[in-house]
């Protein structure tokens, strides 16, 4: 599988997992077993299969646990550090935070509680090629409307976040955010020193006002997101079907 260059990337394992309990009661959402494997193994391969070793993951509920089960990141054939937060710092914060390890060249972020099959190495080439400040993989689905629509033009960029602006003329493709960005340095110029902040609420939709290169990647292969007990289960039926170690 084509390689993806010196790119770091982050996964976020940081959240409480309340919609999962009591499976989260006395261990972190990120090693809630699905398909067999604690959850978070899945975004783990996927940075490996295309080459992105240097990851870093943040931590809050039952952190220790997380680091245990993970280590040092040589069994998955990665170095995985850590950034631990005493408070939740929500997406943006928990990048933020992050920044010191995550600086120098773009970088991936993958949610941790999303299973994705998605070809990482057109997605990054896609970001570089536009010269894009951040590129969203994106998927349609029914409920997309319920999670937050993000519309792209015919040339894929973000020109609408969450119904803001308002008004477009330019016809318009709505999706939802899959779980998977690619971001430039660009992206620290418009988060705050500290805190606790979204990325897809406060963030981007900042960018998108400022005039930045924001780009959607619209993608339609397996994806499957953890949140309740039955998306476990489904997902446990699902992926009975289908090989992701390609």
């Amino acid at each position: 599988m084509a390689g993806c260059g010196a790119v770091k990337a982050m996964v976020l394992a940081a959240g409480l997992g309340t919609r999962l309990r009591p499976l989260t009661d006395e261990r972190p959402k990120a090693l809630v077993e699905v398909g067999g494997r604690p959850l978070i193994t899945y975004g783990l391969e996927l940075l490996r299969r295309y080459g992105i070793t240097d990851v870093v993951v943040n931590l809050h509920w039952h952190g220790e646990a997380l680091r245990s089960a993970l280590g040092d990141g040589s069994r998955f054939g990665l170095a995985i550090r850590y950034s631990d937060e005493h408070e939740l710092l929500d997406t943006g914060g928990g990048i933020k935070r992050a920044q010191p390890w995550l600086g120098g060249d773009d970088f991936v972020v993958l949610n941790s509680d999303t299973i994705i099959d998605v070809p990482l190495d057109r997605v990054i080439a896609c970001h570089s090629a536009r010269g894009a400040d951040a590129t969203l993989v994106l998927r349609r689905d029914p409920d997309q409307a319920r999670y937050g629509e993000i519309e792209i033009d015919a040339d894929e960029r973000v020109r609408r976040f969450l119904g803001q602006p308002q008004g477009m003329a330019a016809p318009l493709t709505p999706y939802m955010f899959a779980g998977v960005h690619v971001l430039s340095q660009r992206v620290f110029d418009f988060m705050p020193s500290g805190g606790a902040f979204s990325i897809t609420r406060h963030t981007y939709p900042a960018m998108l006002a400022a005039g930045a290169a924001l780009y959607g990647f619209p993608f339609a292969g397996f994806w499957r997101v953890i949140d309740t007990p039955i998306d476990r289960e489904r997902a446990d039926r699902d992926l009975a079907k289908v090989d992701l170690r390609h």
